[in-house]
């Protein structure tokens, strides 16, 4: 899946992938997707909180040998 912007917290504890996908959003325009790669185990379950609070849809959401792949699309 393109999106437009990706980060890569991959050996960073939550909340810190959190944190960065948030003031990455804060610069995006609605409808923008961005993909974190994330290794925390509780970093799918904090980016559905995140996006039930603040309005973005996830348009992914699984993990693939140990890593996390989450796209938003910013609402």
């Amino acid at each position: 899946m393109q999106t437009d912007r990706q980060i890569n917290t991959i050996g960073m504890k939550c909340p810190i992938p959190v944190l960065r996908a948030s003031k990455e959003l804060r610069l995006m325009e609605s409808g923008e997707t961005i993909e974190i790669q994330a290794s925390d185990s509780q970093a799918p379950r904090d980016f559905v909180d995140l996006c039930e609070s603040m309005g973005h849809e996830i348009l992914r959401n699984d993990e693939v040998d140990g890593t996390y792949f989450i796209v938003i699309k910013k609402g």
